[in-house]
């Protein structure tokens, strides 16, 4: 029986909230130098870390039994769902911004066409002035790349010597170093004209996932969830360095995939299982649901410009919100959903004598 790695969960939900925590804050300190939590967008990076060690996990030892388009369906099952309800989501707070009179502006037809286009993660008009390929809900650039990563995993990654993903590994590893010491921040990839630097953000922590099931060089430490769960959170709140750049490709390079090493090889039970289940199912609703209504607060900070004794209730209003929305989103819309689709698109078909009793 595979083992499971729970603490890798748990770590997935700690970098969701610290995502939003970020963005909550990204409002009032739009110069990251600035940020309490300088660098919360690395949190996508971890992210992708993490899908290259869990896909292996996963799917490494069926391919003897399943097809690419078998794989394929799994993970538009597992993956689709709140995409498309973050889309409606996306649709309805742009339509309804008040400070953003996008009804006048492009009208509902031209609306509904980009929310269809961004169904499909494919990069759409931008409607925000930013630049977005997804300016109805930012986030769904990573999952573009998340869809990519996979794809490329199927079609190729899959079958890969050991010797192949380390070359694929270093290659990649030296590209992205080279785009956030050259840039000075790897925050970077979300909009039209940087899209390119999405793959590089995506290959070097997808594949070096990967290589790290892979490899199976785990690290056993105490009190594992923890200690990975604070180390992660003191990389992303540590100051804007004169190098950057480099301190934010060490983080990638190097300091993930030890804590995830550290979380693979790690134990919980009892309290702390439950804690890190709770914190992984948590996790992809919270990051893919939140992100429209940070437009909405951001606009609200812009026109309203509120007293920091008004701003603080608000914010932390609209965080209990996105935790309870993102649970919503979980218990009443993906579980229910997935489980349908998975009884009529993923559940073998019975032999016929066996349907016939």
């Amino acid at each position: 029986m595979k083992p499971h790695y729970p603490i890798l969960d748990g770590l997935r939900g700690v970098a969701a909230i610290l995502v939003v925590v970020f963005h909550i804050f990204e409002g009032h300190f739009p110069n990251f130098a600035q940020h309490p939590i300088h660098h919360g967008y690395l949190a996508v990076d971890f992210f992708f870390l993490l899908s290259g060690f869990v896909v292996g996990y996963a799917y490494d030892d069926r391919w003897p039994r399943m097809s690419t388009w078998d794989f394929f369906r799994i993970r538009l099952v597992r993956l689709h769902p709140l995409i498309l309800l973050s889309v409606l989501i996306g649709g309805v707070c742009i339509w309804l911004d008040p400070y953003l009179p996008i009804a006048g502006q492009v009208g509902l037809l031209k609306l509904l066409g980009i929310m269809l286009l961004t169904a499909t993660l494919l990069p759409a008009p931008d409607l925000r002035g930013w630049g977005e390929t997804h300016s109805l809900n930012g986030p769904l650039w990573s999952l573009l790349q998340e869809y990519l990563a996979n794809l490329l995993y199927a079609l190729w990654g899959r079958k890969l010597s050991q010797r192949g993903l380390w070359g694929l590994v270093v290659i990649s590893g030296v590209a992205l170093t080279w785009v956030a010491v050259a840039r000075g921040d790897i925050a970077t990839g979300w909009a039209h004209s940087n899209l390119w630097i999405a793959v590089i953000r995506m290959l070097y922590p997808f594949f070096a996932g990967l290589l790290l099931f892979r490899a199976g060089r785990l690290v056993r430490v105490p009190f594992a969830f923890p200690l990975c769960s604070l180390a992660l959170a003191a990389l992303f709140c540590l100051p804007y360095f004169p190098i950057n750049g480099l301190y934010e490709a060490a983080c990638i390079l190097f300091a993930f995939p030890l804590i995830v090493a550290m979380g693979a090889g790690g134990q919980v039970s009892g309290a702390g299982a439950r804690v890190c289940k709770f914190l992984g199912d948590l996790s992809y609703p919270l990051y893919i649901t939140h992100y429209p209504f940070m437009y909405l607060y951001g606009n609200w900070l812009a026109n309203r410009k509120p007293t920091p004794a008004e701003a603080v209730p608000v914010a932390l209003g609209l965080f209990v919100f996105l935790l309870l929305l993102g649970y919503a989103a979980l218990k009443l819309y993906d579980e229910p959903v997935r489980a349908w689709l998975k009884r009529r698109f993923l559940t073998p078909a019975a032999p016929p004598e066996l349907a016939r009793k």
